[in-house]
């Protein structure tokens, strides 16, 4: 399979040296961030630091503001791009003009590359933008979805944004978050209905407008892992053309691939997508698709295991060689048996113990690696790998489980019974979380419903019985209920929880209650 001409172009570079600072910091990102440090203090990939931090502060006072025009930009917005003197593209500003009732630039979307943040970038582009609204006599509208908490909240008032709210001087839920700039032109005049008008018809054109965003997003992403890729072949130049496969090598391309199908995964349910811009445009060398995985980054980036949490009992009765290097030992262990899984082995005669490809992860579509099986006791548990920068969301889940277990015992969504199944046990090691949980006779509801309307042997039997509404039903209403009895948000129920359906994993179907009065599921298990 020929390699694609972005691709070959970077092979002609050769290595490191011809790597960009943006292809470098692209490269660092793939590592996790609490190894970055010892990474980059003598370490097999410190050559991707060296002078860097310097290089990014040369680029970002080197960039420079372009507008391009609506005719030439996808989708008719007018964006803004931030860019450095070498072409490469730190930030960009999407923005959309509408003339009645008063003639008014409402700001999309507005972003700066991780790397760049805290350099006075976004503070120089919305600058740009408020200039760029007196010379046009025309009022700017957004929508704050910063949160409260986040350094950067404050920066439209910097600006000389304020509230919608309190420009019209009332309060309405309608109107939360909405801010507004007026340009001395109209300072004098009363624009409340003006603005209410202008809301009112942004909500409207909501869906429209976000479809529009999404297609631009995904055509950036895809861009961005097109670069990404031919800068891991650039780097790891030498050992694609030798051979010479190497545990840093692979955890890299490891990494990439998994970012890239959850990607993958994130824009299926994206509002309008249609796939206009594929992600088929990537496609694998013969030589990297062959590489074996490596879920878990070498030794030489490697920090002491430390435990997080823990139920005492369980901890003791852990293995020594998993108490000591537990990133190694637990990818020892087999692979969960997800039926999505079972179901890909078993159509090409392979079993649970061939080792997988990193091909073998572009055609699953997940990382099986990620959930790990262990016998303790007798008793089967789960290990999942997450990455460390979710503790504080574990945490959350933890505290929001067990306030459920203990204020809402006996839960029920009409027949279907609602249990717990919280974090035992969490360890970080390597830049990963290792949550260890009991072993549950169920499937992830996503998985569920893929099931039912995909495999031959359970399609017939949705359509009977409407199983996979069924689920879709239990999940929201749980989800409702704990969040109105606990007074927790929509935001927190949806980002937390976790649900798996009772499933039969042998027989490869749903566990339900069957009667007179309809059916249901048989348990739903919170996690």
């Amino acid at each position: 399979m020929p390699a694609p001409a972005n691709i070959a172009a970077a092979l002609e570079r050769g290595g490191l040296k011809k790597l960009t600072v943006s292809d470098r910091l692209g490269l660092i990102g793939l590592i996790d961030e609490n190894l970055r440090l010892a990474s980059s203090q003598g370490s097999s990939v410190a050559d991707l630091f060296g002078n860097l931090w310097d290089l990014v502060a040369a680029t970002v006072s080197g960039s420079k503001i372009d507008r391009l025009k609506p005719e030439h930009t996808p989708n008719g917005f007018r964006v803004w791009a931030i860019n450095a003197e070498t072409g490469e593209n730190l930030g960009r500003l999407h923005m959309l003009y509408l003339n009645k009732p008063i003639p008014c630039y409402y700001l999309v979307y507005v972003e700066v590359a991780p790397p760049y943040r805290r350099k006075g970038l976004g503070h120089r582009i919305l600058t740009h933008f408020r200039e760029f609204l007196i010379e046009k006599s025309a009022i700017g509208l957004l929508d704050n979805i910063i949160p409260e908490d986040d350094p950067t909240f404050d920066i439209y008032l910097k600006q000389c944004w304020q509230p919608l709210t309190d420009f019209i001087g009332r309060e309405s839920p309608d109107l939360d978050g909405y801010m507004i700039y007026v340009p001395p032109r109209f300072q004098d005049r009363d624009l409340s209905l003006a603005a209410l008008k202008l809301v009112h018809h942004l909500k409207r054109r909501r869906a429209a407008i976000d479809m529009r965003d999404n297609e631009l997003m995904v055509r950036q992403t895809i861009a961005e892992f097109k670069d990404l890729y031919a800068a891991l072949v650039a780097y790891f130049d030498e050992q694609l053309r030798t051979g010479r496969s190497t545990t840093l090598m692979r955890f890299m391309f490891t990494r990439y691939v998994t970012k890239l199908i959850a990607f993958r995964r994130r824009i299926s349910e994206l509002l309008g997508y249609t796939g206009g811009e594929s992600l088929e445009q990537i496609v694998l060398t013969d030589e990297v698709s062959h590489l074996p995985i490596q879920s878990y980054p070498p030794s030489a980036l490697s920090d002491r295991p430390t435990v997080v949490f823990a139920d005492e009992r369980l901890a003791k009765l852990l293995p020594d060689d998993l108490k000591t290097d537990p990133s190694a030992t637990i990818e020892r262990l087999p692979n969960y048996r997800r039926p999505s899984l079972t179901a890909w082995l078993a159509l090409r005669g392979r079993d649970e113990n061939t080792p997988l490809t990193i091909g073998d992860l572009m055609e699953l579509g997940f990382d099986p690696t990620r959930l790990k099986e262990i016998v303790i006791e007798g008793e089967t548990f789960i290990f999942e790998r997450l990455q460390a920068r979710q503790l504080t969301d574990l945490n959350g889940k933890k505290e929001l489980l067990e306030r459920v277990a203990r204020e809402m015992p006996g839960l029920r969504t009409g027949q279907t019974m609602i249990r717990v199944n919280p974090p035992l046990l969490a360890i970080s090691h390597r830049g990963s979380l290792f949550v260890l949980r009991r072993k549950v006779e169920g499937i992830h509801w996503d998985e569920a419903v893929e099931q039912l309307q995909t495999e031959p042997g359970l399609k017939s039997f949705n359509s009977y019985l409407k199983v996979d509404r069924l689920i879709r039903s239990a999940v929201r209403q749980t989800g409702e209920t704990i969040g109105r009895e606990l007074g927790v948000s929509d935001r927190q129920t949806r980002e937390l929880l976790t649900f798996f359906i009772s499933w039969d994993l042998r027989a490869n179907r749903p566990l339900l209650i069957v009667d007179l009065a309809g059916s249901s599921l048989e348990t739903l298990w919170l996690a």
